[in-house]
């Protein structure tokens, strides 16, 4: 039994948006999604003010699940760290769209540190950002009724020019949407993900040391 968890940040992904790029990597996968929980907490909220989406990840262990990023569970790195350890206590496969990984407790560790560490660099830019939007934020776009074709052409190696022709849009505006929502790296991942070493050696590459610029 598969379930998708969906919960919307003013700073990533909406509702609408994490639907859509979860079916398409179910579909591709042959991934038969039982249930969906869509969670509107507030952000803000920790883990200990969740408690109907922890106790119903413990009613339902031993499951596959599938979410967008690792933000998803939550963008506190305390409370990320905490969830995915409970996930695998309770014998989840957990999914990642985004990053076009598959962990479970016997994952190798430096994956699982990779993926906590990437989200770790996205809050730190965002702190150091004194005005303007959010990096990873997103707008309402009139292109969103077209994702699942868009990632559909993106999968079959068609051109942004091909992809605008076929869906009568504009192909500048298409490529910027493409762009800004990483529609790219998320179609092409999850083809990747045919290969774990390689999506797991670019997720543990990503990891940032002090000392490093």
């Amino acid at each position: 039994m598969a379930i998708s968890y969906i919960r919307p940040d003013k700073h990533f992904l909406g509702v609408y948006d994490q639907l859509k790029l979860i079916n398409a990597y179910a579909d591709s996968k042959d991934i038969v999604i039982e249930h969906e929980m869509l969670d509107h907490t507030s952000q803000s909220k920790r883990i200990s003010e969740r408690p109907e989406v922890t106790e119903y990840f413990h009613e339902n262990e031993n499951k596959t699940l599938i979410v967008y990023d690792s933000w998803v569970l939550s963008s506190n790195i305390e409370d990320l760290v905490q969830m995915i350890s409970c996930l695998f206590k309770h014998n989840f496969t957990l999914h990642l769209v985004k990053p076009s990984v598959v962990l479970d407790k016997n994952s190798d560790v430096m994956v699982v540190l990779g993926l906590i560490d990437q989200l770790r660099q996205i809050l730190q830019d965002e702190s150091k950002k004194a005005i303007g939007r959010p990096k990873g934020s997103r707008s309402t776009s009139k292109f969103d009724k077209y994702l699942e074709d868009i990632i559909k052409f993106l999968r079959a190696g068609k051109s942004v020019s091909e992809m605008a022709r076929n869906l009568n849009i504009s192909r500048s505006s298409l490529k910027d949407y493409i762009e800004s929502r990483e529609l790219k790296e998320v179609a092409l991942g999850s083809i990747q993900m045919q290969n774990s070493q390689i999506s797991e050696a670019h997720l543990i590459e990503t990891i940032k040391c002090p000392t490093e610029v």
